[in-house]
This record gives structure tokens, sequence and C-alpha cells, in this order.
């Protein structure tokens, strides 16, 4: 596996990959321990799923670069149940969310989280870029250091990559003003104020709560919605990861990886986690690409664990603060801003609708009522089957065109004047495609009514899938399996020879 990993590499490349997920590594400590924090449980649980899940997603996911670790968004999902039930009961969750995932891989279903609209996706980026962005304010402290480190930061990391290369511009960020406040004997908050995140390495650990049906009566609803939130945060990080870089990842692979991960996590005494956007932009943007920069990051977390807590727990807050800010400025969609003036208005709603539900609510909730309200808007701009008429002969031709579905079918119906037709009606379908039972319902509802007035109706034009749908649920109507007008072409060569 490693060997396969390693052949693609050269010596820079290698490099860069291992800078890049140093610098990610000490990204993650604090949003992981934060996250850790909200969900209940220990900082040590969070920066296990850190090194597991990054660890297995790095190596067999669908995307490289990607970085994986314990998220907010999952942590308020496992909030009530670590406090209603207890952590052992979140291990067992959290394995149960991995099989879904690994499922939803194996079926290849991950190609239906990521029918998301291009709107619903901005909303989302910009709505984590602002939340990035305004989670590091807990931060902050009443010392001008703090601003002078921030300032000093995000100034490294604008000027930096121009001047100076091979070396991430925050790692330089990171060892410097580490330095400065280590020498000066600056006071100023560390990592080490957050949480004591000293531990051992994982270990086997089958979860203490029985494992009955009473249990997976409990866990079932909150590791569907770990699985899918998951998910969805994962695979739209893909996306956005994917316009960076213009490589295209594999979805079912990933989920597949992030089943594995999460079900190992749980038989090692972690938590559920999910790609996370903000270090992946951390990673990409230090020079991270290919799968060792993710294995390092994830490496990283568990030496600072065991072996070098006290080294980490010197890094200043404001250090990792200015990082922070310099990847929500990265992270935030601002060609959207433009595009908001162009796009279609019902466009524009989604998009700041998702971004604002992001914010104040949580990413599942913000893409999936974007992904219906985007819905909703297509069904009503199609809900409609324009139709013109003409006469061939003694015989009255409709000619359709546009969608027939659910939100069509009224339209379609009012289009026709039974009561005046002549006794032959001709349908001609060249134009249109039915979509569902409720198309061949209204099809042959009109059908019924030609039969009941004692007319006859005849359908045309019908592609292979419409005859099936109407063979399988249509009583009344019939249609002719031929295009009247097409002829059988002749070679001219055997006109003159008969």
């Amino acid at each position: 596996m490693f060997s396969k990993i390693l052949q693609n590499y050269n010596a820079k490349s290698a490099k860069n990959d291992i800078l890049a997920g140093m610098v990610t590594s000490v990204a993650l400590v604090p949003e992981v321990v934060g996250f850790a924090l909200i969900a209940g449980i220990s900082p040590v649980i969070g920066l296990y799923t850190a090194f597991i899940l990054g660890f297995i997603a790095a190596t067999i996911g669908g995307k490289p670069g990607l970085i994986s670790a314990a998220a907010g968004s999952i942590a308020v999902v496992v909030v009530s149940l670590v406090k209603n039930y207890g952590v052992e009961y979140l291990f067992w969750a959290v394995m149960l969310a991995g099989i879904i995932q690994i499922l939803i891989g194996v079926f290849k279903l991950a190609k239906f989280i990521r029918l998301v609209p291009m709107p619903v996706v901005y909303g989302f980026v910009n709505g984590l870029a602002i939340v990035i962005a305004t989670s590091q304010f807990e931060f902050f402290e009443n010392n001008i250091w703090v601003y002078i480190f921030v300032t000093l930061t995000m100034a490294i990391m604008y000027f930096g990559p121009k001047y100076i290369k091979g070396v991430p511009a925050g790692l330089i960020a990171i060892v410097l003003i580490t330095a400065i406040t280590c020498f000066f004997h600056i006071h100023i908050k560390t990592v080490g104020d957050l949480a004591d995140i000293k531990g051992n390495f994982p270990h086997f650990h089958i979860p203490m709560a029985p494992l009955n049906f009473e249990t997976i009566k409990i866990i079932l609803p909150y590791s569907v919605i770990i699985a899918l939130v998951g998910l969805i945060e994962t695979l739209l990080t893909m996306e956005v990861l994917e316009e960076m870089d213009g490589e295209r990842g594999n979805g079912n692979k990933e989920a597949i990886a992030q089943g594995i991960g999460n079900t190992a996590c749980g038989f090692f005494g972690a938590t559920a986690g999910c790609a996370m956007i903000g270090q992946t932009i951390v990673n990409h943007t230090s020079g991270g690409r290919g799968r060792l920069s993710g294995i390092t990051a994830a490496v990283m977390i568990i030496l600072y664990v065991v072996f070098l807590s006290k080294l980490i727990s010197i890094v200043p807050l404001a250090v990792l603060i200015g990082i922070m800010f310099m990847v929500s400025i990265a992270t935030f969609e601002w060609a959207s801003i433009d595009k908001i003036k162009r796009m279609p208005k019902e466009d524009a709603f989604v998009l700041i609708f998702t971004t604002i539900v992001t914010i104040f609510t949580d990413l599942a909730i913000a893409v999936i009522s974007g992904v219906i309200i985007s819905a909703l808007v297509f069904a009503w701009k199609h809900a409609k089957v324009y139709a013109k008429t003409k006469m061939e002969g003694d015989k009255k031709i409709y000619e359709f065109e546009g969608p027939l579905f659910f939100g069509s079918a009224r339209s379609f119906l009012e289009s026709f004047d039974v009561k005046n037709d002549p006794n032959e009606v001709i349908m001609d379908f060249k134009n249109v495609r039915v979509m569902d039972s409720s198309g061949v319902e209204a099809i042959d509802k009109i059908t019924k009514r030609y039969l009941e007035a004692g007319k006859k109706l005849t359908i045309r034009h019908l592609s292979n899938e419409c005859k099936k749908l109407l063979d399988t649920a249509g009583p009344y109507c019939t249609y002719e399996e031929d295009d009247p007008k097409y002829k059988v072409a002749i070679d001219p060569e055997k006109i003159k020879e008969n």
C-alpha cells in the first residue's frame, strides 16, 4: 500500500507534502479540541479521531489532499447522545455510522449526495468561511500581543509565498511567533491553555454499553445523521478541492474510506469525523497535494498526544487564529458576489439562504433545505407543457413541448378541448418527455375522456421509455408504433433498375 503511494513521489513533492502535513496538524489541534469539548468528550478522544480517520481516509480515500478529523458538524449531532447515554453508546453509534457510509459507497450512492446545485455549494462554502472566521473570536483575549501576532501571521501567510519558496508560510509563522513568545517571555494564550492533550496510543476497545435491540434503537437515529452529515460535508469539501486543483476525486471510494475510518474509530475509543474544509485548505495552500500530506498530519497528531504534548502546548493561539482567518478568506467564494448579480433571482435567493442557514444552524439543514428549495423552484419553472394545434385532413393534431411530470400535468390536461374536437385526435410527443407516473396518469385520463366522448385519440413519437410506462400504468391509451410521415428509404439505383 505505502510503496504504491510513494512511487508517485520525488524528493520535492514528498518534502512539500510532509511540510504541509505538519502545518495542517498544528492547525488541527485547537479545532479538534474545541469540537471535543462541545461534544462533551475528552479532547484526547477527538485527537484519536484525527489520527485514525485522518490516516485511513488519507491512505485509501477517493481524493488525495483531503484532511479528515473530528468535525464541528458532527460534534453538534452527538452532544445529546453523550449527555443522555454516555460515551460508550457514542462508540457504538460511530461504528454503525461507519457501516452505513461503507454501504453508501459500495452501492455507489455517493453520486446522489453530489447532486447539489451550485448556488447551494456556493452558499455552503461562504457560510463555512464565515463560521471559520467567527469561531476564532472566542480565542481572543484582552492583550495587545494577540492582535499583533494575528496581524503578523496573516502578513506572513499573504506575502510569504511570494518571497519564500519551498517552506509553507504557515510553518514559518508557527515557528517564528512561537520562538518570539518564548524568547521574550510574552504571556499569551497557547494551545496548552485549551486542554491537556497528553495521552497514550489508542487501543482496541469493545464499548461497554450492551449491544442489543434497545441500544440499536437509541443509536440508530444518531448513526444515520452522523453518516449523512459526514458524507455531505466530505463530498462538498471534495468538490471545493477539485475546483482548486482541477483533479476529480472518487466520491464512492471516499465514502467507503470514511466508513472504514469511522468504524475503526468506534473500535478504538474515538468519536466520528469527516473531511474538514478549513484544514483541507490549510493543507492545499501549504503545498499539500498528495496522500502523504494527510498521512503526515494524522501521524503528527498522535505524536503530539503521546510524545510532543509539551512542545505543541507552547504554540500561541494567536498564530493559529491568523492562519484560520486566512483560510476563511481563501474559502469564501468571492466570485459568487459578482455572480449573484447575473444569476436568476431564484438561484441568488438559494445561495443567500444556504449561507445564512449554514451560519446559524448547521451544514446538514443548510444543504438539505437548499436542495429542496432548488428542486421546488425547478419544478415551478418547468410546471407547464406548451401546446399548439393544427389540422391534418379531418384529424386534429396537438403538438406539445416541455417535460410532462407531476408539476405540468394540470396545464397538459387544460390544453385539450374534448367537446369541440373532431372524431380523430392525435397527440404528438416529439418534443415531450414523460417523466413520471403523474405524466402517465394525465395521458391516461385525457385518453379516457376522448373514449367516453366516442372519439379516437392516438399518440405519436413516444420514446421507448415512455411506451413502457404507458404499457405498465396506462390502460386506456394507445399509440402508433411508427411515425406515419416517415417512409422507408429506397436506394435510387434500385429504382432505376426496376
